[in-house]
């Protein structure tokens, strides 16, 4: 119970479990979740300098399409994580390495490349007040991050 796998294993659930949530509030509560893409891809309530507003999109063909694969990429991120959870559980150790380690890059690569570089920086969503997702962001990078490192430094194929 107490062994660095069942460690990961248990950071593999929970962050399995949790992205399988994001999803489930993403589709059940689709119209409020997209409003927040709308809302930080048109940078409407930054402090609209003139020098950085044409990073603006306001198509809503490419919200929707953005919001449809950040939805998507959840999705197989959960589906990912929790495969490695079952390999975990069954004691496929090198496939369960493999699957942790992938679902937990696919994770960062969403919320540290999607949200905290792309949303924060590029659309400047740090100016925002109302529309500002970087505390949240930044907890799931680093949960994955942290999930990477104990899985990395200690376990063995």
């Amino acid at each position: 119970m107490g062994s660095p796998q069942a460690a990961v294993a248990v950071l593999v659930a929970i962050t399995g479990v949790y992205m399988g949530l994001v999803v489930l509030g993403n589709v059940t509560d689709y119209e409020t979740n997209r409003a927040f893409v709308q809302h930080v891809f048109a940078m409407d309530t930054t402090f609209q300098s003139p020098n950085t507003m044409y990073r603006a999109i306001t198509s809503q063909t490419v919200v929707t399409i953005a919001y449809l694969l950040i939805i998507a990429w959840e999705a197989v991120t959960a589906v990912v994580l929790l495969a490695g959870l079952v390999a975990w559980v069954r004691g496929r150790t090198v496939v369960a390495r493999r699957l942790s380690s992938v679902g937990w890059v696919m994770q960062i690569l969403l919320f540290g490349g999607g949200f905290i570089v792309i949303g924060g920086e590029w659309f400047l969503m740090w100016q925002s007040k109302d529309w500002n997702g970087l505390a949240a962001a930044f907890q799931n990078f680093v949960v994955a991050a942290v999930g990477l490192i104990v899985l990395h430094s200690s376990t063995k194929d």
